[in-house]
């Protein structure tokens, strides 16, 4: 697996190891060790998959808040997206600001965001299948959201406005009211 940081300190883009050959290939998708000698988190305490039927869709951006923060591991395995990390840590040099990374079926590629992330996805493609490894399970009354077009973060979306996004996601209140 080839690790690198990207411009948020703790987001990581990991491009997995393939092996080809005429039957078709094997991609080694997760190697805890190799995420622990880096300091990473490795506890997996869920699994989730999300579909999207539609090019366009935003999901997020999604957070828990403590005491359940979490770790995301994100890959796509059908599909692209432009999937999304703001650092919503006070105490970041890049607070508020945001990442973004081109995930696909294709690229195998994964996005490791650490705990205090806010994270979102706009689909490239039609019928996006999203795996999501987390470390900490899925806690309602922690759930916590920032909207996709927040001005206090001004994401570059790669295809602009949604063509699908759930009304939540759609209304949440601006950052700078809720802190």
């Amino acid at each position: 697996m080839t690790f690198t940081e990207l411009a948020i300190p703790g987001v990581w883009q990991v491009d997995a190891d393939v092996f080809s050959d005429d039957r078709g290939a094997f991609i080694r998708a997760w190697m805890p060790d190799e995420f622990a000698a880096r300091g990473l988190e490795t506890t997996i305490s869920q699994c989730s998959m999300a579909t999207n039927h539609r090019r366009g869709t935003i999901r997020g951006l999604h957070y828990q808040s403590a005491p359940v923060e979490e770790v995301k591991v994100v890959r796509v395995v059908k599909g692209a997206i432009f999937d999304v990390a703001v650092d919503l840590r006070p105490e970041s040099p890049t607070f508020r600001r945001w990442v973004g990374v081109e995930l696909s079926a294709e690229n195998r590629r994964l996005l490791y965001l650490p705990k205090g992330m806010a994270h979102g996805y706009q689909t490239l493609t039609d019928d996006a299948e999203i795996l999501y490894f987390v470390s900490a399970p899925y806690s309602p009354p922690h759930q916590q959201g920032v909207r996709w077009d927040d001005p206090a973060f001004s994401i570059a979306w790669p295809l602009g406005a949604p063509t699908l996004i759930h009304e939540r996601d759609a209304t949440y209140p601006d950052f700078a009211v809720t802190r």
